[in-house]
């Protein structure tokens, strides 16, 4: 991937600008028609309007970059739906109706969930078997016209990096990625018991060109993995944090960290600095609002 243009996402981060990521996808779906126990992707092609109305949602409230609606869209997760067989119809149409809906000088990264399965010998899946299933959906995404993708919520580094490996080797795409960290007595760790610091450096050396941390925290604890973060590497970094750790009230899942609490924290991530910056779980469009106010703010200083 070249950066020689200014317009392309990597050029823009090279430049050095700071851009907006979108908020929580689950969310979002969730208020609008997806059933419990349904699967996300399936919206892709029997409730396209509302795919496509969230990535515009996202764009008109600020975001550069807007995620697809393919979290679960490997061959892995599907099956438990009995849509394998739909997958690249799936992932593609996804990416294409978020195109759709970019404005100009605004991307779509394809969003790359885990597999949920365990590499051998801890499981029953050769790295080959991953590989091959991380291929099939990143390239059905690049045919779909998403300009990156964004390999997220990873727990385990290993996975992490056949998924950024069967990107670079296959598709021109900008990549990210992402780990999910939980803060124990000796620190931040992911599940399989990587630190932010070990995960940055595991995610560069694979080729991705994009590093960082998203969901499993608040935005508290996410300038926390943020700083660590940025101590260990130069390169760019990506957070997306909750707002904050849900509840259950009244059959309702509640979170508590509202646009105005996270927009100061936001802010520090800006100054140490962190790259690009979005939302997760718990984000909408209006947490997306005040995080384009205050890097706007913060720019114009």
């Amino acid at each position: 991937m070249s950066n020689s243009s200014k317009d392309t996402l990597l050029g823009r981060l090279s430049n050095g600008e700071t851009l907006v990521f979108d908020g929580g996808t689950g969310t979002y779906l969730q208020k609008n028609g997806l059933e419990p126990g349904g699967c996300p992707e399936l919206m892709n092609i029997e409730h396209p309007s509302i795919i496509g109305d969230m990535a515009s949602a996202y764009f008109d409230s600020g975001s550069d970059i807007v995620l697809t609606n393919t979290f679960g869209g490997n061959k892995f997760r599907l099956k438990h739906y009995g849509l394998e067989n739909q997958l690249l119809e799936l992932n593609e149409k996804a990416a294409s109706i978020a195109k759709k809906r970019a404005p100009s000088r605004c991307y779509v990264a394809g969003s790359i969930g885990p597999t949920g399965e365990f590499i051998e010998p801890l499981g029953s899946v050769s790295e080959k078997e991953m590989y091959d299933a991380f291929t099939d959906q990143i390239t059905a995404i690049e045919q779909g016209g998403a300009d990156a993708v964004m390999i997220e919520t990873q727990m385990a580094i290993e996975e992490a990096q056949i998924a950024i490996k069967a990107a670079r080797e296959n598709t021109n795409l900008l990549v990210m990625s992402t780990m999910v960290f939980d803060k124990g007595p000796r620190g931040f760790f992911s599940m399989m018991g990587i630190t932010p610091e070990d995960a940055v450096k595991g995610i560069f050396e694979a080729g991705a060109h994009v590093a960082g941390a998203n969901c499993g925290n608040g935005i508290e604890k996410m300038l926390e993995i943020a700083a660590k973060m940025r101590d260990t590497t130069d390169g760019f970094l990506v957070i997306q944090s909750n707002a904050g750790i849900p509840s259950i009230k009244k059959n309702q899942i509640i979170y508590p960290e509202t646009p105005e609490y996270m927009s100061d924290f936001y802010l520090k991530m800006l100054k140490l600095p962190i790259n690009i910056l979005g939302g997760c779980c718990g984000t909408g469009p209006e947490h997306i609002k005040y995080l384009r106010k205050t890097l706007d703010t913060f720019k114009s200083k």
